[in-house]
């Protein structure tokens, strides 16, 4: 506080307090919360400046005047509600009306029609907290807002449950105890005092045999400095097991490292999968992932050899994705295959059907006499896999009781088709006509084809109208006593000056086909003419023989004759 407007006797009294402050013998200012000031304290620093208009001894001035606020333990108040409304107002959430939010930020179920359009059922408008956190502890404070009161609820329902667990329990020991009678009833008082000794443990805190052997392993701090530990290591092996190294005493055979105790190579290559006891380190490690990793690596090599941009190493998640792709429609494939199989020939493997299981032995014995008939037991027929003793439309007799020239029928009406009706022995009659009558038809369409080509034959060209002459064109060669050797000379003759007349007409000899168009019918002398001047390419005396060829002495023939 100043001294420019005090008196001397005003600032004499107060340095006397002073000093009694700071003996101990008045009681010590307070500030304006109330707080002692210390006497001590010089009064340059209690003393504010002028332009704070102090009129007491105070320290606010030499606090910290930027000094944030310390955050306190608030939190949003979840669920609770500050209005409830019954119409739905301008600005509200569209479907449940609440004015603290909007259509996409509501949490509730998406209606059918909204509160906008419906006006019914109005959700009640939340209390909208702004708290904000300056620290940076309170911001990333997990447990703020946490209620420990509300942990009691889980407290309650832990101790229920419990209850009622040992609830059950005691009943089943109650029935096995009224089941088993008093055996059971001793054995049950036992485990109860057993249970009594150990301190009332329960069987879900009780650890396994598997989980007491644990406490067995040896304890080993390795690879660390100062003693350190970087885990426990069970023993490598027991008493019972036999060494790796003493399993092939030869030098040659596996190598065995002493100092992590391994052997990679199988020790025993020779012996048989079912004697050997250890088959070597490897053996494991081809177990596990690394047959299916063998195959990615197959897969992906395969792949880009076929053209396929797949790295295993540069993109292990293209290759690994499109291997499971492959793998998907190979077993798809292969389903289908085995299914079109199975629809095709069956599955043996499978369950037979209801028809087949019909079909299976008996031990059931049955005696017949010489005659066939039952003499002891009773005749099971065995039945077929198809429907037996089916009448249909109207049918006595089943399909296939009657056959007839390659069709099959009924028996009772002689009908060959599967679906029509029975018309009885009127329709056996009505076939039995029919196919008379169609094998009557049959021999007169068979006799008049046979007179139609007799007539044809009658109006041929070919013959004379009295028969048919069979050597006409030389066919059948007529006998020599019925060939008249002097119209033969008459026929060469009549040849020789058709031809010389060919020649002198057009200087070539007639074609093929130059008979004369009114001669029909061909005498054996007229053809033996034609076989005689007719000339033969494949006949080695044909050039011998032309000109005098026949004379002696003449031609290339060296002057002999041919016979």
């Amino acid at each position: 506080m100043g001294t420019r407007h005090i008196s001397g006797d005003e600032y004499r009294r107060q340095k006397e307090l002073d000093e009694a402050r700071k003996a101990g013998l008045a009681p010590a200012a307070l500030d304006e919360d109330g707080k002692e000031i210390n006497p001590h304290i010089p009064d340059y620093m209690t003393n504010a400046p002028w332009y704070l208009n102090k009129d007491q001894p105070t320290l606010t001035h030499q606090r910290n005047w930027k000094e944030k606020s310390q955050d306190g333990p608030q939190w949003y108040d979840r669920g609770v509600k500050v209005f409830q409304a019954t119409k739905y107002r301008k600005g509200a959430c569209e479907n449940c009306g609440s004015m603290t939010h909007k259509l996409k930020d509501c949490l509730e179920r998406p209606r059918q029609k909204g509160a906008k359009w419906t006006n019914k059922n109005i959700a009640a408008d939340e209390k909208v907290e702004d708290i904000n956190l300056a620290s940076w502890d309170a911001k990333r404070d997990r447990w703020n807002g946490f209620d420990s009161k509300d942990y009691a609820k889980v407290v309650d329902r832990y101790e229920q449950l419990e209850a009622i667990r040992k609830e059950v329990k005691q009943k089943e020991q109650v029935q096995k105890v009224y089941e088993g009678g008093e055996e059971d009833d001793l054995r049950v008082k036992d485990d109860e005092a057993a249970g009594k000794e150990d301190g009332d443990i329960d069987d879900d805190v009780k650890i396994t045999e598997e989980e007491a052997a644990g406490f067995g392993e040896v304890k080993k701090r390795v690879r660390t400095t100062a003693g350190g530990s970087t885990g426990s290591v069970r023993n490598l092996r027991i008493r019972e097991d036999t060494a790796k190294y003493l399993l092939n005493l030869d030098v040659n055979s596996a190598h065995y490292d002493p100092k992590s105790r391994s052997m990679r190579e199988d020790p025993n290559p020779d012996k048989p999968m079912n004697e050997k006891i250890f088959v070597g380190d490897n053996f494991v490690r081809r177990g596990g992932d690394y047959s299916a990793w063998q195959s990615l690596q197959l897969h992906s090599m395969e792949a880009f050899d076929k053209g396929q941009d797949i790295h295993m190493q540069a993109n292990p998640s293209l290759a690994e994705m499109l291997y499971k792709q492959y793998k998907e429609k190979k077993d798809n494939m292969q389903k289908k295959a085995a299914t079109e199989i199975e629809d095709k020939y069956g599955n043996a493997a499978g369950q037979a059907p209801e028809d087949l299981s019909a079909l299976v032995g008996t031990e059931r014995y049955v005696e017949y006499d010489r005659m066939g008939h039952v003499v002891k037991g009773q005749e099971v027929k065995a039945k077929s896999r198809y429907e037996e003793d089916v009448y249909v439309n109207n049918h006595t007799c089943v399909w296939g009781s009657w056959w007839r020239d390659g069709t099959w029928g009924y028996a009772c009406c002689h009908q060959s088709v599967k679906n029509s009706y029975c018309t009885g022995k009127a329709g056996e009659a009505a076939a039995a006509d029919t196919a008379a009558q169609m094998l009557a038809n049959m021999e007169a369409k068979a006799a008049q084809n046979a007179e139609e080509l007799e007539q044809r034959r009658r109006e041929s060209k070919l013959n004379d109208y009295k028969g048919y002459v069979a050597d006409v064109w030389g066919t059948e060669t007529a006998e020599p006593e019925a060939i008249d050797p002097q119209k033969v000379k008459e026929a060469l003759k009549k040849l020789d000056d058709e031809e010389k007349k060919a020649m002198a007409s057009d200087g070539n000899r007639r074609k093929f086909n130059s008979l004369d168009a009114n001669s029909e019918n061909v005498t054996a002398e007229e053809m033996e003419a034609f076989r005689m001047k007719r000339q033969r390419a494949d006949d080695p005396l044909a050039k011998a023989m032309e000109g005098d060829g026949h004379a002696a002495g003449n031609g290339s023939n060296g002057g002999y004759d041919y016979l």
